[in-house]
């Protein structure tokens, strides 16, 4: 799982690294191998997406003029000062926020049957220093309800049609997600 991977790549660098990491630490960020240790050490925090857009319309109440982006509703799209928000400042830690809305995310991605479809199946993993660092969902192995999101988006069948085969010919549940390796570099590295 991610988080596991997550930490077994962080923890394999703080054990045979720590010339390199001290380097960073003393260049680019004093707090930086305390933040490694903390990433190894604590559970990452599990957050549904409409808590995460809760927490933030709290926090930006109380002035709006300090975010670019405050107009955070059900359905935005976060923004990488609203993860490093969660991440930094609310949880002081590693978050999952997962559920997001449906409309955000992409046709392939399962709907959620427990409010109806309204969102999918899908998490980022957060980061503090960085934001989104991991990304992933279950993919939708129904081939009647893929078939309605791609024509409900407009989407031309003919173009997907080996990516439709793959569900014709036999599918079963699945998930993935990708992690962002520069992104991985840059965080383990404290550098920007």
């Amino acid at each position: 799982n991610a988080e596991a991977m997550l930490k077994t790549v962080v923890g394999v660098a703080l054990d045979k690294c720590d010339e390199d990491l001290t380097f960073f630490a003393k260049f680019f960020d004093k707090g930086l191998k305390d933040r490694l240790q903390k990433l190894v050490s604590k559970p990452f925090v599990r957050l549904p997406y409409r808590d995460a857009i809760k927490y933030l319309q709290e926090e930006i109440a109380k002035d709006p003029s300090k975010w670019q982006f405050p107009d955070v509703e059900f359905g935005t799209d976060l923004a990488t000062e609203h993860e490093r928000w969660l991440a930094e400042k609310k949880f002081e830690s590693a978050v999952f926020v997962y559920n997001y809305p449906k409309k955000i995310k992409a046709f392939y991605m399962r709907d959620n049957d427990e409010d109806g479809g309204e969102t999918v199946n899908a998490m980022d993993l957060l980061v503090p220093g960085v934001g989104e660092l991991v990304g992933g969902s279950q993919r939708e192995e129904r081939m009647d309800v893929l078939v309605d999101k791609m024509r409900e988006l407009d989407l031309d069948e003919d173009d997907y049609w080996w990516y439709l085969d793959l569900r014709r010919f036999g599918s079963v549940p699945h998930s993935g997600y990708g992690l962002g390796f520069e992104r991985l570099v840059t965080y383990v590295c404290g550098i920007e």
